[in-house]
């Protein structure tokens, strides 16, 4: 595995590849807190036959963390990712995201799809249906980013994995527990505060009524215990086309985290079957 540092639109963006002369490639990315190490078990698990690449979005891992909130927008990140592809000559991908992650790659899906073979969609969502929805979630994601501000990295973190979204992750060994810990906590404060501000739910367009346009094949991954994106597949598999919706027994939210062989398993047997 390389790991790179590369320039795209003046910010640095740090990114891992496997296999770089394969013809298909996968492209994985992290959600809110994470980076490309969140996907050292999954990708183990993919055969040579793929190119694999791993990104640290803005704000997160080794790519950089600028003070300028616009910097950090969903528009911002789509467009970065398309002049990262095109700069390295990948014109097509499956494109795999968790989470915040699945938001971007949701957004890049629906300006470039033609670039996108198919999306795999862990836990994520097309953002919030209403104005009033939204205008709630940036309130409470401003107040986040100024409570991570204020009181700083570790007391965030201890908060942040003891919010129900994550309670099935305590049922993990302390050494995962702990190396999920310490990902979290090699983040910056200004990298999180302002990826609230910039690309949160509630800052981002919501993509509901654009679902059906992508015409291409989806898969959905969601945890048996999260029962909020569990739904939230549901309805988006009402509205894409083409589109199959898997549920893991015994997890929760981050099913690439908590049972990485299966998740990796599910991906394999999907790229089989188109």
């Amino acid at each position: 595995m390389a790991s790179v540092m590369t320039s795209v639109r003046d910010l640095n963006v740090h990114y891992q590849i496997i296999n770089p002369q394969a013809e298909k490639t996968l492209v994985f990315l992290h959600g809110f807190t994470g980076s490309t190490k969140t996907w050292d078990e999954v990708i183990e698990s993919f055969e040579e036959t793929y190119r694999i690449i791993t990104i640290d979005l803005i704000g997160h891992g080794l790519s950089d963390a600028p003070y300028i909130v616009k910097r950090y927008s969903m528009e911002e990140q789509v467009e970065l990712l398309h002049d990262f592809f095109e700069a390295r000559r990948i014109p097509s991908f499956t494109l795999i995201g968790y989470s915040m992650g699945g938001r971007v790659a949701l957004a890049f899906t629906m300006k470039y799809a033609e670039m996108v073979d198919q999306l795999i969609l862990e836990s994520s969502s097309p953002g919030l249906k209403t104005e009033e929805e939204r205008e709630a979630r940036r309130k409470s994601d401003r107040a986040l980013a100024e409570k991570i501000e204020k009181y700083g990295l570790d007391a965030f973190v201890e908060q942040w994995e003891n919010i129900p979204l994550f309670e099935s992750q305590k049922k993990l060994s302390e050494s995962k527990q702990q190396a999920i810990r310490e990902e979290r906590l090699s983040q910056r404060v200004v990298g999180l505060a302002n990826s609230l501000r910039g690309m949160g739910t509630g800052s981002q367009p919501s993509f509901w009524g654009d679902l059906q346009n992508f015409t291409k094949p989806v898969l959905l991954i969601t945890g048996e215990l999260d029962k909020k994106f569990q739904q939230k597949a549901i309805d988006m598999k009402e509205r894409f086309l083409y589109c199959k919706n898997v549920i893991v027994s015994g997890v929760g939210h981050a099913i690439h985290v908590e049972n990485p062989q299966i998740f990796a398993t599910i991906i394999e047997k999907h790229l089989e079957t188109i």
